[in-house]
């Protein structure tokens, strides 16, 4: 409700300067219309014409510019006043910041046509001159600032398009990273042990029962993530209760299910890491784990964790092949997906084969 209140208040004050604008307008040629020689009938609905259509400019610019400019018209035929315009300048500003180029253009030169004709019957030369110049140079002002103000309002408003855009195409990436780092570290995992269950299911079923359990219980830990990440999607209410995103605290399931799929690893964590970071370094191990699993197993792995007092430093390293499937090269974007999340922290990150064997990944993430 505040809000509300906050967002209606500018456009009240501005209306009221209107309003405000209309009345001192309205008495002013009222004045102008007692002094002159012109009859009553005719100054004071003049007046009325000339002042009172600008109280409602933003609403109706171009209605309120033909009313204003025509009455200005007769008034200044009749005597009643010479003045620049002073009224139209007013109005025509509204035309040239809200209309489009063609109405605001076509605006301009019907505004000067019509000014130049009646100075130039009221009033003799050369008088009528120095008057049309002077009519002529405050509807040109006041038509270049408005038009001023339309460049920049569009300006302003392509900005935020295009903002909007970058966001949602930000937004796209950061919801394809996490969906592919869910999918493929699970359906590695699936893969492998339905494999194991496939080959031992005749001479050894309590193995392909066990792998079957890992199968299941791999398919509804997905499952909630994925649900996670939709939920996220299709929330509409903000203060639903959505489950948390994985961070440091779920790297021991994560360890526990990279080992069911044969790959023992040893994790260690020294220091704590941000929470802002926690995201971060769990998917960049999941996604050097799920490599492991899917192009290297057998294999041990090492995962350390160092937070420092400038940075933190995740390291993976298997004794598995040192040759894998590179993102670029045939392969997935999981690589690719790791860089982009250290490259959001300005950090460094690396991966590729060891001298003596195996392969090791290694990201630093700066904590400031």
């Amino acid at each position: 409700m505040t809000s509300r209140i906050l967002k209606f208040l500018p456009t009240a004050y501005l209306y009221a300067l209107d309003i405000a604008v209309a009345v001192v307008i309205v008495l002013v040629y009222l004045t102008f219309a007692e002094v002159s020689t012109a009859p009553a009938w005719l100054g004071y609905p003049l007046a009325l014409l000339i002042g009172a259509p600008l109280a409602m400019r933003r609403g109706r610019p171009l209605l309120t510019l033909g009313i204003v400019l025509t009455a200005q018209t007769v008034a200044t035929i009749a005597h009643i006043t010479l003045e620049p315009y002073g009224a139209t300048a007013f109005a025509i500003y509204m035309v040239a910041a809200t209309c489009e180029r063609r109405f605001a253009v076509g605006a301009l030169v019907g505004s000067l046509a019509v000014a130049a004709v009646a100075v130039f019957i009221a009033e003799p030369w050369p008088e009528d001159v120095g008057l049309a110049l002077f009519a002529a140079l405050a509807l040109g002002a006041a038509w270049a600032l408005g038009r001023t103000t339309w460049i920049r309002r569009s300006y302003e408003a392509r900005q935020a398009v295009e903002a909007a855009s970058a966001a949602i195409a930000e937004e796209r990436m950061r919801i394809a990273r996490e969906l592919h780092d869910v999918v493929a570290h699970s359906l590695s995992l699936i893969t492998v042990k339905a494999g194991v269950a496939a080959h031992v299911a005749s001479s050894r079923p309590e193995q392909a029962q066990e792998a079957l359990r890992v199968i299941e219980s791999a398919s509804r830990s997905t499952l909630v993530e994925m649900r996670r990440l939709l939920g996220v999607l299709r929330s509409e209410d903000t203060s639903a209760e959505l489950a948390p995103m994985p961070g440091m605290g779920d790297l021991p399931e994560l360890v526990s299910r990279a080992e069911l799929a044969g790959v023992p690893v040893e994790l260690t964590v020294s220091g704590e890491v941000p929470d802002g970071l926690g995201l971060t370094a769990y998917r960049i191990v999941q996604e050097s784990v799920t490599n492991v699993v899917k192009h290297a197993a057998p294999a041990s792995c090492t995962v350390s964790i160092a937070v420092g007092d400038a940075s933190v430093v995740i390291s993976v390293v298997d004794d598995g092949p040192g040759e894998r499937v590179l993102a670029g090269r045939g392969g997935g974007h999981g690589l690719i997906g790791m860089r982009e999340r250290v490259a959001v922290y300005g950090g460094t990150f690396t991966a590729g084969p060891l001298a003596g064997g195996g392969f090791a990944v290694r990201a630093e993430v700066p904590l400031s």
